[in-house]
């Protein structure tokens, strides 16, 4: 994708990660932040060091632009003319009211593609409403279904509304390059938070339509799916899945009970989802008399879908992921050399990599896109410096 210019507007989380994504896979990014204070991810993350941004901003080039004042709509207008693909995620209308709404770039250039990224879409009755990945989750049915029954509704780790929503606008882009290629034509690609989610809901409404089932929080299991837990060990906990009548089978053989496998509570997928809380406390009390060392073992031995539960230290010293090169290190510009994960998916023949740090400073590639790509001078840089419109 090196031939692919992509000019990304967004901000925070899902404009920035969708532009993550087509930069690692080799298309030159150019993000587009505010002046002076820059895209908020500068200041997200935990620790001391907020360090999410030399992640989420690498292979990216950096330039300023005030865009609520029209010299910094005229500039990016200009920077969008020599681009393949727009990104955006602010809020329905905003763009419009910049001048910089589909109508108008796709008219002056029918070939651009337009990533719009937003939390309910750009129709709709909802559709001015202000929303952020937790808001589109919740209205997309993953929240409610994540915790624990007898609490309240809980989200996961990480802001999975907003990736999931980039991730399908970077498949969207991807579409539509291919379409392009044989239309000469470009396209809007319309990401709603909530329709992202709802994407990953499964059979979550069909089961409803069908059936008046609603399903509700299971904490660490999906009820009617078993076994598939996480089970106490001697020193931790451990991950295993054998949810299916063969690998229960095995698994209870390595349990020493081969008997179990047959057994009418447990020997259809309907009879072990039916006796969930009674096939769990039977391999939970086999687990806890055994390490975890000892417990993935077996799991091996007997071809048992199961694993560790990670945290970062177990996969920086993790064997495999060192094998795939899942974590790299990145030397960046404020922090030296820093461990991230690495560019995904892995593709045989154009793999993606990182080919740059993330800019260190707002704007630090003013001279170099802005003169060299649009051929502003020193002294006509100077003067928007000057009157803050970079």
């Amino acid at each position: 994708m090196q031939d692919i210019r992509v000019v990304e507007l967004g901000q925070l989380l899902a404009g920035p990660f969708c532009g993550q994504l087509l930069g690692d896979m080799g298309a030159d990014v150019i993000k587009v932040e505010p002046p002076v204070t820059g895209d908020p991810m500068r200041e997200w993350g935990q620790g001391d060091d907020k360090v999410h941004w030399e992640v989420i901003a690498r292979n990216k080039r950096s330039v300023s632009a005030n865009l609520r004042v029209p010299e910094g709509q005229a500039l990016v207008r200009k920077l969008i003319a020599n681009a393949d693909v727009l990104i955006e995620n602010f809020k329905p209308g905003t763009m419009e009211k910049w001048g910089l709404g589909p109508d108008t770039l796709l008219a002056e250039q029918p070939g651009l593609i337009i990533a719009r990224m937003s939390g309910y879409g750009q129709t709709g009755p909802y559709a001015s409403r202000a929303g952020f990945g937790g808001i589109g989750e919740a209205m997309g049915g993953w929240r409610y279904i994540v915790g624990e029954p007898d609490r309240p509704p809980s989200r996961m780790g990480v802001s999975i509304g907003d990736t999931l929503t980039a991730t399908y606008g970077c498949m969207g882009v991807l579409a539509a390059l291919h379409a392009r290629e044989r239309t000469g034509r470009g396209q809007v690609i319309d990401a709603a938070l909530y329709e992202s989610v709802l994407q990953v809901m499964e059979g979550l409404v069909t089961e409803y339509d069908r059936s008046g089932v609603i399903r509700e929080r299971s904490g660490s299991i999906l009820k009617g799916i078993a076994p598939s837990n996480v089970y106490r060990c001697k020193d931790g906990e451990f991950m295993i899945g054998a949810n299916k009548d063969s690998l229960w089978q095995r698994l209870a053989t390595a349990m020493g009970q081969p008997g179990l496998g047959h057994d009418p509570r447990f020997a259809t997928h309907i009879a072990r989802g039916e006796n969930q809380d009674e096939i769990d406390a039977l391999i939970n009390a086999w687990t806890s008399t055994l390490s975890v060392d000892a417990v993935e073992a077996l799991m091996t031995e007997f071809s048992i879908p199961a694993g560790r539960v990670y945290r970062a230290p177990d996969m920086l010293s993790d064997p495999h992921f060192k094998a795939r090169e899942a974590i790299i290190e990145v030397e960046t510009d404020r922090f030296g050399p820093l461990k991230m994960q690495s560019v995904f998916p892995k593709l045989s023949a154009t793999p993606g990599s990182v080919r740059r740090p993330a800019p260190s400073v707002v704007g630090q590639h003013n001279a170099e896109i802005y003169g060299e790509m649009l051929g502003l001078t020193g002294a006509e840089l100077e003067a928007l410096t000057a009157q803050g419109v970079i």
